[in-house]
């Protein structure tokens, strides 16, 4: 077994965070990412919303068909855990509310993939401790939302508490923690700049590599085995406008850097950056295969 273990999870959501209604990034993307995925032989898992298997079921039976990992993102990408951050207009649902909208999202995965979903992702990474319970329940095995540019003690996968879902206990669902270089100073008040989104994409995978590389010296200095695990989505690796966006009753202006350079660009530094991880030695595994272990 390799000390390095990767992840590489794809969240399958509407263009641009979930800031538009459009799925060019979900058609037009998703068999970039598949090819990327094949030319490496390395494994993913594809997280996709109710809504996004609902509208698209073809793109479902592409990801199944190449023999990737389904996993379940919700009904419609909505907050359903604890904010970490204030997003204008993304209320979470109410607690008493997760459990059902988990097990609809379940089973609508089930309905349209023909298999019962087991990894799971939280939307932006907002989890929540009514998040893991209620995925517990209904048999999930992964989780991959915590977010260790905000909480930073996490390092490795484990089995969160009952109580306190960023604590170790005894559920048997197994958190995932998804990469952030440690070994920076942070000069965000969230820590968001340690996060790897969507650094590839905008420096490149060598400034990727550099921040990877920072956080391996950051584990193995704590008797650590470097776990890494990524999001990634299927409209950057398509060419997305820039500028306003109008639909319906308005429009929405997107920070520059969260549609720069997708497309062709970020194809090619996702490629560079799963060989660079490769010739480091590590291991790809979908998030099923990486709770296994854990």
């Amino acid at each position: 077994m390799s000390e390095l273990q990767v992840v590489l999870g794809f969240d399958m959501e509407t263009d641009i965070g979930s800031w538009t209604p459009f799925y060019e990034g979900l058609q037009h993307g998703t068999p970039v990412i598949l090819d990327i995925l094949e030319r490496n032989k390395v494994p993913a898992t594809f997280f996709f919303t109710g809504d996004s298997l609902k509208k698209h079921p073809e793109v479902v039976q592409a990801v199944k068909a190449r023999g990737h990992e389904i996993g379940a993102h919700t009904l419609f990408h909505e907050t359903i855990g604890d904010s970490l951050y204030e997003i204008p207009g993304m209320l979470p649902v109410l607690p008493e509310e997760v459990p059902n909208r988990l097990r609809l999202c379940t089973e609508l995965v089930e309905q349209v993939a023909g298999l019962r979903p087991v990894s799971f992702r939280c939307p932006r990474l907002f989890g929540s401790t009514t998040v893991v319970n209620a995925l517990d329940e209904l048999g999930y095995v992964a989780d991959a939302t915590y977010p260790m540019f905000f909480f930073r003690d996490r390092l490795t996968p484990y089995h969160p508490s009952r109580e306190d879902w960023t604590q170790p206990g005894d559920l048997r669902i197994v958190e995932l923690p998804n990469f952030a270089d440690l070994s920076m100073d942070s000069k965000d008040m969230y820590g968001r700049d340690m996060d790897q989104w969507p650094l590839y994409r905008i420096e490149g995978a060598h400034a990727m590599m550099h921040h990877i590389d920072g956080f391996i010296g950051h584990a193995q200095s704590r008797g650590v085995a470097p776990f890494l695990c990524f999001y990634f989505h299927p409209w950057e690796f398509h060419p997305m406008p820039q500028g306003d966006i109008f639909y319906s009753e308005g429009a929405v202006r997107p920070d520059p850097f969260i549609t720069k350079n997708c497309g062709e660009f970020a194809a090619q530094q996702l490629h560079l950056l799963i060989r660079n991880l490769l010739e480091r030695g590590a291991e790809f595994l979908e998030a099923r295969q990486a709770a296994e272990r854990w």
